[in-house]
C-alpha cells in the first residue's frame, strides 16, 4: 500500500513536470525535481472578463495542458500514515551516511544543533504549507517562488533545486566509487591509456552501465525506483543496530562534548540531512486532508530526528575518532551486514541516476515536441543527460571527499531551500495578515540561515580545498 502510494506520488509529480510545474526530491534523500516557465494570460484573452484563455499556452511556447491532468491534481488521496511515510522516506538518505561522522566531529552537545535544526525545518516546512493555503492555484515550490516574487522568485527556487540536484549527484557518485573499492576487494582493473586507480576505473564502468536508463522514454514505468530510498536508509539503519547490538564492535569510545571549530562545516552535514522542502508541496497536495500536513510535519521531523540521534551516537561510540564520513566503509568488512549495507549504496546510484534527471529531462522534451520527432526527441534527451552525468562523474573522480562536498551542499544550497527562501516567500505572500512576533521570528531565521550558510560555506570550502592541495602534493 505503501509502495503504491509512493508510485501515485511519483506519477502525480510526473504529470505535474509534463503541465508545466516544478519539483524536487531528494534525497539524498532521493529527490525529484523539475522547472518549468510560468504561466501567464493569453494576449487574445479579453481583459477584466472572468475567462480561462482556452489557447492554453505558457512563457514562450504553445503547449497544451490537458485536462484529465488538472483533474487528477485537484484532490490527493494520500492518507496521514502514508504522508509521514512518505515525508520519512525523502529525509532520510544519503545524508544519513555522514550523520555519525558529523557528531563525532562536532561533539555530542552538537547533537542538540541537529535538534534545533529539525525544528526550524520543520516550521519553515509549516510555512509552505500556509503558503499553500493562501495561493491555492500554487502545486509546487517554485510556483510558490513565483506568487511571492514574480518571475524572479521562480528563477531563483528553481537554480537552487537544479544546484542541489546537482551536488546530490556528485556525492552519490562518490560514494559509489569510495564503497566499490570495499565490494571488489582487490580487484585487478586497469587501463595503459587511463591513469586511473581501479576503484575509479570500476566507477567509470559502473556509471557507463547505467548511462543507457537516462535513454529511456517513459519515466512512468520505473516510478517504483523512488522507494529504493526507504530500503536503503532501514538497511543502512539496521546494519549499524546491529553491529551495536550484538556486540561485533565494542561501543567504549567516548564521544567529546564540543568541537567548536568543526560546528561550521558539520551543520552543512546536518542541513543536508533534514533538507527535503522541495517535494513537500507536492506531499502536500497528495493529502487527502491537507489541514493535517502541520502534524505529519511534527510526526516526521521527531521520527527522523529519534533515528539519526540513535545512528549518530551508536556510530560515534563504536568507531570514536576513526569513524568514516560514511558509516557503512568504518563497518568491519568481514560482517555479512556490512556487505549488505555496501552493496545497497553500490546499488542504489544505478536507480537514482534516471529518476534525478527528471526533472532535467522532461522540461527540456516538452520544449522540443513541437519541432522534432518522438525518436529526435529522445536522442537529444539521452545526449544531454549522458553530458551532465560524464560531467559529475569527472568531478566526484577529481574531488572524492564526500564529507566535504556534502557539507558545502548542505551550507551553499540546503540551507537556503529549506530555511531562508521559506521564510522570505511566506513572510511576502502572507505580509497583510503577518504579526510582528512572527515577522521578527521569520527575519531572524532568515538572518541565522545566511550566517549559517555564509560560514559553513567557508569552512566547507577551506577544507575541501585543504584536501584537493594535500592530495596534489602527495
Amino acid at each position: 500500500m505503501v509502495l503504491a502510494t509512493r508510485t501515485k506520488l511519483w506519477t502525480s509529480i510526473a504529470s505535474r513536470l509534463l503541465c508545466g510545474s516544478q519539483i524536487t526530491s531528494e534525497s539524498m534523500q532521493g529527490v525529484e525535481l523539475a522547472a518549468a516557465p510560468p504561466r501567464i494570460a493569453c494576449e487574445s484573452s479579453v481583459e477584466g472578463e472572468n475567462k480561462v484563455c482556452q489557447c492554453e499556452c505558457d512563457v514562450g511556447m504553445a503547449e497544451p495542458r490537458p485536462q484529465a491532468v488538472e483533474e487528477e491534481n485537484a484532490g490527493g488521496n494520500s492518507s496521514f500514515a502514508h504522508a509521514v511515510i512518505n515525508m520519512v522516506a525523502m529525509l532520510t538518505g544519503l545524508g544519513q551516511l555522514s550523520i555519525p561522522y558529523a557528531l563525532e566531529n562536532g561533539g555530542w552537545s552538537s547533537a542538540f544543533l541537529l535538534i534545533g535544526l529539525g525544528m526550524v525545518c520543520a516550521y519553515t516546512s509549516h510555512l509552505l504549507a500556509k503558503c499553500l493555503d493562501k495561493r491555492p492555484r500554487s502545486r509546487s515550490y517554485t510556483d510558490i517562488g513565483q506568487e511571492a516574487y514574480g518571475s524572479k522568485g521562480r528563477i531563483i527556487a528553481a537554480t537552487f533545486m537544479y544546484l542541489e540536484i546537482f551536488f546530490a549527484l556528485v556525492s552519490l557518485t562518490i560514494s559509489l566509487h569510495d564503497n566499490l573499492s570495499l565490494v571488489f576487494p582487490g580487484t585487478p582493473i586497469s587501463a595503459r591509456w587511463a591513469h586511473m586507480s581501479s576503484s575509479q576505473l570500476m566507477t567509470v564502468i559502473a556509471v557507463l552501465i547505467a548511462l543507457p536508463t537516462l535513454w529511456l522514454r517513459d519515466l512512468s514505468s520505473i516510478s517504483f525506483l523512488s522507494s529504493a530510498g526507504i530500503i536503503l536508509s532501514i538497511i543502512i539503519f539496521a546494519s549499524v543496530a546491529l553491529t551495536a547490538i550484538f556486540g561485533w564492535v565494542r561501543s567504549d569510545h567516548e564521544i567529546p562534548v564540543l568541537r567548536i571549530r568543526n560546528i561550521p562545516m558539520i551543520s552543512g552535514l546536518y542541513v543536508f540531512s533534514l533538507s527535503g522542502h522541495i517535494i513537500f508541496p507536492d506531499l502536500y497536495k497528495s493529502m487527502k486532508d491537507p489541514s493535517k500536513f502541520t502534524k505529519v510535519t511534527i510526526v516526521s521531523y521527531t521520527l527522523v530526528a529519534a533515528l539519526y540521534m540513535a545512528l549518530a551516537f551508536m556510530g560515534a561510540r563504536m568507531f570514536g575518532p576513526d569513524v568514516s564520513s560514511q558509516i557503512t566503509l568504518s563497518l568491519p568488512s568481514h560482517l555479512v551486514v556490512a556487505k549488505v549495507a555496501q552493496w545497497a549504496i553500490v546499488l542504489t546510484p544505478m536507480t537514482k541516476y534516471v529518476l534525478e534527471f527528471a526533472p532535467l529531462a522532461i522540461p527540456l522534451d516538452r520544449r522540443l515536441a513541437g519541432s522534432m520527432s518522438s525518436c529526435a526527441r529522445t536522442a537529444v534527451r539521452g545526449t544531454v543527460g549522458s553530458v551532465v552525468l560524464v560531467v559529475i562523474l569527472v568531478l566526484a573522480l577529481s574531488v572524492p571527499y564526500f564529507e566535504y562536498v556534502l557539507s558545502l551542499t548542505g551550507s551553499l544550497v540546503s540551507i537556503f531551500i529549506s530555511v531562508v527562501l521559506p521564510c522570505g516567500f511566506y513572510t511576502k505572500i502572507c505580509w497583510p495578515s503577518l504579526s510582528k512576533p512572527l515577522f521578527l521570528l521569520n527575519v531572524l531565521l532568515i538572518g541565522f540561515g545566511c550566517v549559517l550558510a555564509v560560514f559553513g560555506t567557508i569552512s566547507s570550502s577551506k577544507s575541501l580545498i585543504k584536501s584537493i592541495q594535500g592530495h596534489t602534493s602527495s
